[in-house]
């Protein structure tokens, strides 16, 4: 009886140290997948942050190149040249 105590404590005493291995184990895992999509996240807003500049910028350019004003002054830029 006082051997199948001792296996039944030992027994519960593993379970117990392996369950508080499998929750350190798991929560390492959820901060490091959390630090990679943080990292995923700041990488995304920096490259959209890149793209909407460039985006500006194509847009400035292709305004003054169809701005009537800028079409009239090529217009007599070619006829001067003529």
């Amino acid at each position: 009886m006082l051997e199948e105590r001792n296996t039944m404590s030992r027994l519960y005493f593993v379970f117990v140290v392996f369950y508080f291995t499998a929750i350190l184990v798991f929560t390492v895992y959820l901060r490091s997948s959390n630090n990679r999509i943080f990292y995923k996240l700041c990488t995304c807003r920096v490259e959209q942050s890149r793209l909407k500049q460039e985006l500006g910028t194509k847009q400035l350019l292709l305004e003054g190149l169809i701005n009537p004003a800028a079409v009239s002054q090529r217009f007599d830029e070619l006829n001067t040249n003529d």
